[in-house]
């Protein structure tokens, strides 16, 4: 070997050294920065006819894409599952379970004892109105939680609104980052902190969206939800969505009163095995607006036909003719099985038996339509309300089964019903958390290790010493040859 090319690979040595040093110091720096792949330095060797030493070939990112796009999958099953478990935890909280004394299954219980109480002293005021404003809480219950049913509907209107709009923005954000990306490859410059940034738009998307990313040989990434749907290839797709501003209990996507979701143009599926989403908290919040919450007006109606037509039944009060509401009422009026969706919000007590709408206590005592009060001691009535409520009969609706129970039964069926739907969406949060925390951590132990870091930076330092070394011998021979 020459002294020159002696003296050519030492300062490709130092060269390459330097660059290393500079990427490792940048490691360390960077070692709690959200997003940031782990650099490392490319060498080789020339070959023939290209000279001697080390070759710097650039800086990469060492990122494992299958584990991140398995982790941004996790992500999508937790917000999925979170959003859903959310709205069966805010249901609860209003529906109350078996044990709390402001749930629907203690105020029918309360009821059911004031009428029993009242029939065995009937000619006691006190008792008759202790019944009145029992039956009262009891429709306050079912009309407050068919009211937050609504709420919660308009609530996830408003997110699916929120989402669309972060969705586009977000796929905009890709786009142009991947323009950066393929630009600065094309230019020789470094993409690594583009990539960077574009990695924390796509872990916020995918909590929105699931996806599956590609990346093509020009450096971008092309986006597609696991069912197909292309959500980027070269060009954004643009989510559109028309939020209504107040939701109620008749209106449905199915209806064309809700809009339904569009992609560039084109209708999708929002919910099922068949949509194209299939996760993420876009899909959920669609399926808790089109189904979950309907499914739980269905059940609360069901329950209010229930106790609405126990009351209307035929020779239980004699003053009451056919057509004639009974004591639970839709909004004073005689339930219309073809009006049932809402009921549970219109539910009311008779105006007969309620002295601020002009009505008397004692008519719950002799009738609805009594036009004068009969014999104070007479609890016949009273007791043929009180079995009337605990009679046993199956729902005309909902999906309860076809077991027959009395109303309090019903009731308890109702809470049971969508109390399991939320044990089973808390158990689809654990596993989904857990799978995500798994992944999280097998994703940090790629991430920046300090000690290896440093350990790398001793071998550089050694490696940077001895072409130092080199470069110092090449110089004292020269110096021996200029003084010979």
């Amino acid at each position: 070997m020459s002294i020159s090319s002696a003296l050519s690979s030492a300062l490709s040595g130092l060269s390459a050294s330097s660059r290393q040093a500079q990427v490792i110091s940048n490691n360390l720096a960077n070692a709690l920065t959200p997003g940031y792949g782990v650099r490392r330095v490319g060498l080789t060797t020339p070959g023939d006819g290209q000279g001697t030493g080390v070759l710097v070939t650039g800086v990469t990112r060492d990122v494992d894409q299958t584990l991140l796009s398995d982790r941004r999958r996790a992500d999508s099953d937790v917000a999925f599952s979170t959003t859903k478990a959310d709205f069966f935890a805010d249901l609860e909280r209003v529906l109350g379970t078996p044990e709390d004394a402001h749930s629907l299954t203690s105020r029918l219980a309360d009821f059911e004892a004031s009428l029993a109480s009242a029939a065995v002293r009937p000619e006691e005021e006190s008792r008759l109105q202790a019944a009145v404003l029992a039956a009262q809480d009891i429709t306050r219950g079912l009309n407050e939680t068919a009211g937050r049913v609504q709420v919660l509907r308009t609530d996830a209107e408003s997110r699916i609104r929120q989402d669309v709009d972060d969705t586009n923005r977000l796929l905009q954000q890709v786009q142009s980052l991947n323009s950066q990306v393929v630009d600065a490859r094309n230019r020789g410059n470094p993409t690594a902190s583009f990539e960077d940034q574009r990695r924390l738009v796509l872990d916020n998307l995918a909590e929105i969206v699931p996806l599956r990313t590609f990346v093509r040989e020009s450096g971008e990434v092309a986006l597609y939800t696991p069912k197909g749907a292309v959500l980027l290839d070269g060009s954004a797709a643009e989510f559109s969505f028309s939020a209504s501003s107040v939701i109620t209990a008749d209106m449905t996507q199915g209806n064309g009163l809700l809009s339904g979701l569009q992609i560039n143009g084109i209708s999708v599926i929002t919910s099922g095995d068949a949509s194209p989403l299939d996760g993420g908290r876009l899909a959920a919040n669609f399926e808790i607006r089109d189904e979950l919450a309907v499914d739980a007006q269905t059940q609360l109606d069901a329950v209010a036909r229930d106790l609405v037509t126990r009351f209307q039944q035929t020779g239980l009060d004699a003053t009451r003719n056919a057509g004639d509401p009974g004591l639970f009422t839709d909004q004073g009026a005689a339930f219309d099985p073809l009006n049932e969706v809402g009921l549970s919000r219109r539910i009311d007590v008779s105006d007969a038996v309620r002295p601020d709408e002009g009505g008397a206590y004692w008519r719950l005592r002799d009738g609805l339509f009594a036009v004068a009060p009969g014999p104070v001691g007479d609890g016949a009535l009273l007791q043929g309300l009180n079995s009337a409520l605990s009679d046993s009969s199956t729902l005309a609706s909902g999906d309860l089964g076809a077991t027959e129970r009395g109303a309090p039964g019903h009731v308890a069926a109702m809470m049971s019903y969508l109390g399991q739907q939320r044990l089973a969406l808390d158990q689809s949060v654990s596993f989904a958390r857990s799978n995500q925390a798994g992944l999280v951590e097998a994703e940090l132990s790629l991430g920046v290790n300090s000690d290896e870091e440093l350990q790398r930076l001793l071998l550089v330092e050694q490696s940077y010493s001895a072409n130092a070394r080199l470069i110092q011998t090449v110089e004292d021979m020269i110096d021996t040859l200029l003084r010979i």
